[in-house]
């Protein structure tokens, strides 16, 4: 049987925006009135490309690995699930090429925190911040994302087998 030697996988995560929420992208604290309610600290950016990574690896979502139903997770930090994610997908044979993502939302204006996001996201997974791409969009006013309610991030995950050979888990 031919043993693929890249795999894509595509992740995604949205979150309602709340006062009294801390702000945080790729783990990366934005100053802004209102954060991403949820279980954990609620970076979906962060979610996303966990999703991208263990989609990629055909080892579930996030929900699957961290359920909302476990206390341990509670106000967990994000980078904390996207070590151990990837700690899978090496386990699995498996090494990032690299990371495409997109985060919409209308506010705030996301831009001067990118490059702390990409540097972040990289060095969590010991990666050249040159193999992460992350991008900030609004969505024009429309939808969740466009009237202030909510938050959402999209990421692509382009991994190629380590030693040529997918290893058991």
């Amino acid at each position: 049987m031919h043993e693929p030697k890249a795999r894509v996988g595509h992740g995604f995560d949205a979150h309602r925006l709340v006062e009294g929420r801390p702000f945080i992208l790729g783990g990366v604290r934005v100053p802004f009135e209102k954060g991403p309610l949820g279980h954990s600290d609620a970076d979906v950016l962060t979610h996303a490309v966990c999703d991208a990574l263990l989609g990629a690896c055909a080892l579930g979502d996030l929900g699957a690995h961290f359920p909302d139903t476990d206390p341990q997770w509670k106000d967990a930090d994000s980078l904390r699930l996207l070590a151990a994610c990837h700690e899978l997908a090496v386990r699995k044979g498996w090494t990032i090429a690299n990371i495409d993502a997109t985060v919409v939302v209308q506010q705030p204006k996301l831009a001067p925190f990118v490059g702390a996001m990409r540097d972040s996201l990289a060095d969590v997974l010991g990666l050249e911040v040159e193999r992460i791409s992350v991008k900030a969009k609004t969505s024009e006013g429309m939808g969740y994302t466009g009237d202030g309610t909510g938050i959402a991030a999209y990421a692509v995950v382009l991994m190629e087998a380590l030693g040529g050979k997918e290893s058991a888990i």
